[in-house]
């Protein structure tokens, strides 16, 4: 039996979230990569949803979305997202979109049950993953002569802190995906991440980022771009001779050890915490949301937050990160379930 999903009502929240290919394999050119990235942006703002930041790679993607609390809006704006869908609509589609202005104008129980229809599909980041891999699989099956699912699974997703330290390290682990897969040196010349769109100017991606920062001295793109910068290509980022990043073995060795690297070299390490599921976070913030979990599941309480592996300082102490003097220093904290792990950032 699988485990209900973390997700957050009534407030805003912020989810990694993660989808992988049949068997893995490298399906996606640039082609579809440059259409998944575009459908994205779209089916986000139709659902009323912010990309903070993301990386389509050739056979899975991340995507880091904020989710605000779900709020009435007006005819309006129901009928822009509902174009947005479809840009350009086949004859019946125009017709239907007609009839539903003329409900909507006229008001009535029709009206009514189209807003909840469409209500339904907004704010909520299990609509926007479903929409999202639903299109896409439609327009690459149909591109590449192929039938049946296109995806290995149900996404995997992890609550976020949407503030402070949790937030911006989920960011750059994202970002650095091409960076681990031996593709880039740079993460702003991979075309298909958040960070490289951002520098190339588009105002969107700038304001995902900067949300991600979200310091005083970084409300600004120039500012966020410096401080984002410091903490992905920092000293210890630089390519080492004949290998793309750090392997997961010498990452699990160093752990060993008790050694430490810089957090920008640790970042490009397959992180599975960041990926298999939980909520990273504050300590207050976690235990809050793993008690709402454990009500509507009938988890047992088990084990109590431990020390993530002080394989660095997870708050950019020492490798060029830190911006404005931040003292952001606190250890990260892991809380783990039968089939799910749950950070802690105390």
């Amino acid at each position: 039996m699988r485990i209900a999903r973390i997700k957050i009502h009534g407030e805003d929240a912020v989810y990694h979230c993660i989808s992988r290919t049949v068997n893995g394999e490298r399906l996606f050119d640039e082609d579809a990569k440059e259409m998944f990235r575009r459908q994205m942006w779209q089916i986000a703002d139709y659902c009323g949803v912010s990309i903070l930041t993301y990386a389509v790679m050739e056979n899975h993607f991340h995507v880091l979305v904020r989710v605000p609390k779900k709020a009435p809006i007006s005819d309006e704006e129901h009928l822009r997202r509902y174009r947005l869908l479809y840009p350009e609509p086949t004859r019946f589609q125009t017709t239907s979109l007609a009839v539903v202005e003329a409900q909507l104008k006229a008001g009535g129980p029709d009206a009514e049950v189209w807003r909840k229809q469409q209500l339904a599909l907004m704010n909520d980041v299990s609509a926007f993953m479903k929409l999202l891999k639903q299109r896409f699989t439609i327009w690459f099956n149909k591109n590449h002569n192929r039938f049946g699912t296109l995806w290995a699974e149900r996404f995997k997703s992890v609550l976020v802190q949407s503030d402070g330290r949790a937030v911006r390290v989920m960011a750059a682990y994202i970002d650095l995906n091409p960076v681990r897969a031996g593709l880039v040196d740079d993460p702003k010349d991979y075309r298909f991440c958040g960070y490289s769109e951002a520098v190339a100017g588009r105002k969107i991606a700038q304001a995902g980022l900067v949300h991600v920062i979200g310091e005083d001295d970084a409300r600004t793109w120039q500012g966020a771009q410096e401080y984002y910068r410091l903490m992905i290509i920092g000293s210890g980022a630089k390519p080492r001779a004949g290998k793309a990043a750090v392997s997961e073995n010498l990452f699990e060795e160093t752990v060993r050890a008790g050694g430490k690297l810089p957090l920008s070299t640790a970042l490009r390490c397959q992180i599975r915490y960041f990926t298999n599921g939980g909520i990273l976070g504050g300590r207050a913030f976690v235990a809050k949301h793993l008690t709402l979990l454990r009500r509507k599941t009938g988890l047992r309480r088990r084990k109590e937050p431990r020390a993530l592996p002080p394989v660095c300082d997870w708050g950019g102490a020492g490798d060029g990160s830190s911006v404005g003097g931040s003292s952001d220093t606190d250890e990260i904290m892991v809380m783990r379930t039968p089939r799910r792990r749950m950070l802690a950032s105390d």
